[in-house]
């Protein structure tokens, strides 16, 4: 396997930090308190970062303000969301969920769906991606 690493950037110039490895330790605090930290987070209604990503999977921990949203749109993989503090409407055409902290959810590729921030929330998004072989 070949280690995947970010390249630090303007808005996040600490330097290089692994994506992809044997054994990636995301340290969820840490990351919260950093998008938080960020000009984006101040500026804007929401900041995210992708924590691990690797063939086939990737995780996004999303940082979304009070009434923030995600305009409906589609998944191409399968999606898992983790509410790590606040709370999430999760609206799809048939149904809507409210998530509360430490809740998740799954929804198959291909349907369509918004989330809206009830309040200052937290999640990660684990999303499946196509393969290359």
């Amino acid at each position: 396997m070949k280690e995947k690493y970010n390249i630090a950037t303007n808005q996040r110039p600490d330097g290089d930090r692994p994506l992809d490895a044997t054994l990636v330790h995301i340290d969820l605090p840490q990351f919260i308190r950093q998008i938080k930290e960020e000009v984006a987070w101040q500026e804007s209604d929401r900041n995210a970062i992708t924590v691990y990503k690797t063939n086939g999977l990737r995780m996004v921990l999303v940082a979304l303000h009070q009434d923030a949203e995600l305009t409906r749109h589609i998944a191409k993989g399968i999606i898992s969301i983790q509410l790590i503090s606040g709370c999430i409407l999760f609206n799809t055409d048939q149904q809507t969920v409210e998530l509360q902290d430490g809740q998740m959810l799954a929804l198959h590729e291909r349907i369509p769906h918004s989330v809206r921030a009830v309040k200052e929330s937290v999640f990660l998004l684990t999303l499946t991606t196509s393969l290359q072989v």
